[in-house]
């Protein structure tokens, strides 16, 4: 593997930028197939295998769940009831989603504990999970909500035949994307810049006791920006899914 791939292959080598690693003409441009992309590539890779395994795993799964079955039913019941707990009726219709995106983020924020560049330290990743998030809020709120209730909810708190509120509530509606994605990218990079720096900074003496900065910056940063994420996301969709019965 490339050594600018990985976060750190070295105190004397470490990098936390973005580099291009191959470069390809597309159209009469130059396109680059960056760290990003193969990092984003391994992480998606190894989703997929591992749905495979546990594919093939519950075919044979058994009534009494134990080991392997064990974990996985422990998962899947964690992320249904944290959808459950937060979007209530509509649950089952972006349990999928969100449990699709918490797995990818985390692995992707955690993706550095393997010397990976987390993908999500890359704002071209969490931009569009936040574009993501912003089509679905919209698409729910015209399809649940009726025209008066979206004028006069874009009016509030003035009445709806005086919009001067109108140009403000827009900004914080196309806010919304560029909020979610930069609260990721800005935590997540921050963690993976400290980390290259302590390396970088200290060589040869940053050994071993660097571990516990990895479980705040990887694994515990990296779990609860996952959360507030989804989170943020399935309380924006549920209050667009609101109807005005």
């Amino acid at each position: 593997m490339n050594q600018a791939i990985l976060l750190s292959s070295g105190a004397e080598n470490i990098d936390f930028m973005i580099h291009g690693l191959y470069k390809f003409q597309l159209f009469g441009q130059t396109v680059y197939i960056t760290t990003t992309h193969v990092c984003t590539f391994i992480i998606m890779a190894f989703l997929v295998i591992f749905s495979f395994v546990v594919r093939a795993k519950m075919k044979h799964a058994t009534e009494v769940p134990k080991g392997f079955q064990n974990v996985m039913e422990m998962m899947v019941d964690a992320l249904d009831g944290m959808v459950e707990s937060s979007m209530g009726r509509w649950a089952p219709k972006f349990v999928n989603y969100i449990s699709t995106i918490f797995v990818f983020i985390l692995l992707s924020n955690i993706s550095g504990l393997l010397g990976l560049r987390p993908p999500t330290a890359d704002y071209g990743v969490t931009f569009p999970l936040g574009v993501m998030t912003f089509i679905l809020i919209h698409f729910n709120q015209f399809k649940h909500q009726s025209g008066k209730k979206i004028w006069t909810d874009m009016c509030s708190p003035l009445p709806p035949w005086l919009p001067i509120w109108l140009p403000i509530n827009l900004i914080s509606e196309i806010a919304v994307p560029i909020s979610l994605s930069l609260r990721l990218f800005a935590n997540i990079l921050s963690g993976t810049v400290m980390m290259a720096l302590i390396y970088g900074l200290l060589g040869k003496i940053a050994v071993i006791w660097p571990a516990a900065l990895h479980v705040y910056f990887d694994l515990f940063s990296g779990a609860i920006q996952t959360y507030v994420f989804c989170m943020l996301t399935m309380t924006y969709i549920t209050q667009a899914c609101e109807s005005d019965d």
